[in-house]
């Protein structure tokens, strides 16, 4: 059989994204990230478009180079259709069907948060095997989603609890900002959090039947007790953040666990991964290790460079679709939310 080359394009929210694989080998993994938003506390949309229309040339540019491929010998360009950003979206999907028409070759599309899952299948190398095997569990964590998800196989994935509201990442770049950390407030939380008392404050965790998840509770809580503190010291943050960061970590994590320990017992599924942006955080990876020990789970975790948005895992999925020969027409146009 005939080595498969695919290129694929993120380009969902402000990280451009260029990735070569061949086969289910990556050969390059490219990203151009955009400083331009930290100023603002967050990714303004037509900055984020406008950035990704100067970065796209030179991203693919340089992951075909690293991977030693000319544009001639791809398979099939892999392109993250959605959910995001509606502008900087259009920018990959313009881009990926120009090339798809002119080389002639397929295209794929991604649905992104299926490539935040199957970002736990890119090999870099033949011999790296360590995958989960079907069916498991992932918990899906990021700025816009926190879900678990049942992962029959590659193409059969089944929701079983999503957030009602906020998202975990939301609610935490949301109290770095109010404590005035900055954005994104996810790499200050995590850094702070390891020189902190997890157990010096307590906020309210949200009473949600099943397996859905509500944030917006936990981040009022956290309002409104700031605000009463700081009434009484105007520098509470300053000489309290440590702890305020440990504390709100804790609270998140124990929030995001305990669904997900309620899901695999009911499933009785014992292979259980993470994905997203929020997966990069060290006290939920320190709790995911804790609960293979505690409960025998066998837990992936993605290397950080698959945790962000990436073309790797938009990639990986396109080798899966391309396998069976899941393309789609040069009409299919980019979608900002999930489709129902």
């Amino acid at each position: 059989m005939n080595d498969v080359y695919i290129l694929a394009i993120e380009s969902s929210c402000d990280d451009t994204s260029a990735a070569v694989l061949k086969n289910d080998v990556l050969l390059s993994n490219v990203t151009a990230s955009q400083a331009v938003h930290e100023a603002y506390g967050g990714v303004v949309p037509e900055l984020a478009s406008r950035a990704h229309q100067q970065n796209i040339v030179p991203v693919v540019d340089q992951a075909l180079k690293r991977a030693g491929v000319e544009k001639e010998q791809l398979s099939a360009i892999a392109f993250t259709r959605g959910p995001g950003l509606m502008g900087s979206l259009l920018v990959g999907v313009s881009f990926a069907k120009g090339l798809a028409r002119s080389l002639g070759v397929p295209m794929i599309d991604v649905n992104h948060l299926q490539g935040h899952v199957l970002a736990h299948f890119i090999k870099e190398s033949d011999g790296d095997n360590d995958v989960p095997e079907f069916p498991f569990l992932c918990l899906l964590v990021s700025g816009g989603n926190s879900q678990i998800i049942q992962v029959n196989a590659y193409n059969d994935m089944k929701i079983l609890g999503q957030t009602i509201d906020d998202a975990a990442g939301e609610a935490i770049d949301k109290c770095s900002k109010v404590m005035g950390l900055g954005y994104p407030g996810g790499p200050i939380i995590d850094k702070l959090a390891r020189q902190g008392n997890p157990e010096a404050f307590q906020f309210a965790k949200p009473q949600i039947k099943g397996y859905d998840y509500s944030f917006s509770g936990l981040k009022t809580s956290f309002l409104y007790s700031l605000r009463d503190w700081l009434k009484e010291d105007a520098d509470f943050v300053e000489h309290h953040k440590a702890d305020l960061a440990a504390s709100l970590e804790k609270t998140i994590v124990d929030i995001l666990m305990k669904k997900l320990r309620l899901a695999a017992k009911e499933t009785g599924i014992r292979r259980v991964a993470v994905a997203g942006g929020v997966s990069a955080n060290t006290g939920l990876r320190n709790a995911f290790h804790d609960h293979a020990r505690r409960y025998g789970w066998k837990v992936f975790i993605p290397k950080f460079s698959y945790t962000t948005d990436n073309a790797a895992m938009i990639g990986i999925t396109g080798y899966f679709k391309y396998q069976d020969k899941d393309f789609c027409t040069i009409d299919a146009p980019a979608f900002a939310r999930m489709e129902n």
